[in-house]
């Protein structure tokens, strides 16, 4: 099947699941997920109508954004971000996905400020603890949607998170639920819903599952564009 195909079927899969959970599919964003792709990938999928693609490191991403200058898309920086590349990726990406720190989040904001960028930014939250993957404790999530209070031109939007791969779809179910319940509780506590409006989870193995729980953003890779070395 083309990229073309994959994502009509993508798209129609997420409506279903949508709808199965009394959601508008609207309110879902599909982020095609192109690490490790090459730009003819992303070129394909852009004439099929997908405007939101996502890297995980930054200079391969800087090569991308580079190559299709032409083309209207909104980049998203997925994978972890060191402090150090703050002033790089805070003008190159409409959003970036993996804040993990008040640091991160301070750089972040400076760099924007000084380059006249606005971000979106959601917080990374580490929910299952797992060594190899990053992301921010839940007590440090409200320490930096706390700090994101006086943010200048990176503005905060929501959360995001990296479960355990699931042998089956359904084992992913109460990760995302708890992301959900996390931000309804801090929403409570009185974190403004500007801060609290994107829920990022879910990926080609459990998407349909991360929308019926609440996902206002999935992210897609080898379901879009084929197989890769690393999963996404």
């Amino acid at each position: 099947m083309s990229v073309a195909g994959r994502l009509t079927a993508i798209r129609e899969r997420i409506a279903a699941a949508a709808r199965s959970a009394g959601r508008d599919p609207s309110r879902v964003r599909l982020v095609a997920v192109s690490k490790t792709f090459p730009i003819e990938a992303v070129r394909e999928a852009w004439n099929a109508g997908q405007r939101d693609f996502g890297e995980n490191r930054v200079q391969e991403a800087l090569q991308k954004i580079g190559a299709s200058a032409d083309l209207t898309i909104r980049w998203h920086l997925l994978g972890h971000l060191q402090s150090n590349k703050a002033r790089k990726a805070a003008p190159a990406f409409s959003m970036i996905q993996s804040v993990d720190s008040v640091d991160l989040l301070v750089k972040l904001d400076r760099a924007a400020a000084e380059t006249g960028a606005r971000p979106d930014l959601l917080v990374q939250v580490d929910l299952a603890q797992e060594a190899t993957k990053f992301g921010a404790h839940t007590d440090e999530v409200r320490r930096i949607l706390d700090a994101a209070a006086t943010c200048e031109a990176a503005q905060v939007r929501g959360l995001m998170t990296l479960p355990p791969v699931p042998d089956i779809p359904e084992d992913a179910r109460p990760w995302f639920r708890q992301l959900r319940e996390l931000r309804d509780r801090w929403q409570a506590e009185g974190v403004p819903a500007s801060m609290l409006q994107e829920l990022s989870m879910g990926m080609s193995g459990d998407f349909e599952v991360a929308v019926q729980e609440g996902a206002t953003i999935v992210r897609v890779g080898t379901a879009i564009f084929g197989s890769r070395e690393v999963d996404d």
